[in-house]
């Protein structure tokens, strides 16, 4: 499910939202692309339409709020699961992305300005839902000076003073070419910095073209000598066509940026446009880059067809404190 907040143009009337929608073309670079075969998914990989109270619940509070979840704009199929418990992940600074990602169903285009109430939306939001931990993670703002960095600020301080109680985890583009904004949302001290690496160097001009491996794996390095208390995470797509070989070589490489937590997941195809799922990887290999990750010494690791960056966040991040406690424990006595 899909759901598209802003199909019309600032001033423009209601009568006109629905010839705006059916205007907007939600890819318009994917358009002349060839279609690609869209697979059927293995049973393991198959999930049931979200139906419960508690997913009605949570999403008559995103509607009220005015918010923009990734949950749906990215069709994840967790939503269901997630929003059951009260668990989403909003995505701020609206729903349009300056990017054109292969493998992303989020719109492209030229974005809206910043809605100015959207800390304050969130901030009510996460208080409202009783969150223990809240993931915050945005679209690519190319046109902005900052990238989004002060809006990334404001929100995470709305959120502090509304829900004191909450951690904060925030998953955020790459910043590209944009001086001292990793600088500026390291220093609003969220608990977990999440960038996605997404695939392997290789796939990246196909895949994540208007992004660079080095620069994203550089930003996650970066955050450690700015805090090397604050928890980083990154997470990739199989199924692209990687080579296991490039994923194991990926692994050591966010290892030497000292990147606490690794997350392993499916790709799915949004639609014939997107990139094609190369193949369905089997549970029993995510299984065994779990381990492998594990013995590479990252803190936490999260594999499997479902794993997404932000599912089980909040029991995730629980066990990431536990688990650098006793590494620091064990340190200790060794020394």
């Amino acid at each position: 499910m899909v759901t598209i907040l802003d199909a019309t143009k600032p001033g423009a009337s209601a009568s006109d939202a629905p010839k705006a929608e059916a205007k907007r073309v939600r890819h318009p670079e994917k358009q002349k692309r060839p279609d690609t075969e869209v697979k059927r998914k293995p049973e393991w990989i198959r999930v049931r339409a979200p139906t419960s109270k508690g997913y009605h619940e949570t999403r008559e509070i995103v509607k009220t709020n005015n918010l923009v979840t990734v949950c749906e704009e990215a069709g994840c199929p967790n939503i269901g699961e997630c929003w059951d418990k009260k668990h989403a992940t909003f995505m701020i600074m609206g729903e349009i992305c300056t990017r054109a990602c292969a493998f992303c169903n989020v719109i492209t285009g030229m974005p809206n300005p910043l809605d100015p109430q959207e800390p304050e939306n969130v901030a009510r939001a996460v208080r409202e839902m009783g969150l223990n931990h809240v993931v915050i993670t945005s679209v690519d703002r190319d046109d902005l000076p900052d990238g989004g960095a002060e809006h990334f600020e404001q929100v995470i301080w709305a959120v502090r003073e509304a829900s004191p109680q909450t951690t904060i985890e925030i998953l955020t583009p790459d910043f590209l070419r944009k001086p001292d904004a990793l600088e500026r949302v390291v220093a609003a001290r969220p608990d977990v910095f999440n960038h996605n690496l997404e695939t392997v160097p290789g796939n990246y001009l196909t895949v994540r073209p208007g992004a660079r491996y080095f620069h994203s794996l550089r930003l996650l390095q970066r955050v450690k000598e700015l805090d090397p208390t604050m928890f980083t995470k990154s997470g990739i797509m199989m199924g692209l066509g990687e080579e296991r070989n490039e994923v194991l070589q990926l692994m050591d490489d966010l290892r030497t940026a000292d990147v606490d937590f690794i997350t392993i997941g499916q790709y799915l195809q949004p639609t014939r446009k997107h990139h094609e799922v190369i193949r369905f990887v089997p549970p029993e290999e995510f299984k065994s880059f779990e381990k492998i990750a594990y013995t590479k010494g990252f803190l936490m690791v999260s594999s499997s067809p479902l794993t997404r960056s932000s599912h089980h966040a909040g029991d995730d991040f629980a066990r990431l404190k536990v688990n650098r406690e006793a590494k620091q424990a064990n340190s200790a006595s060794q020394s």
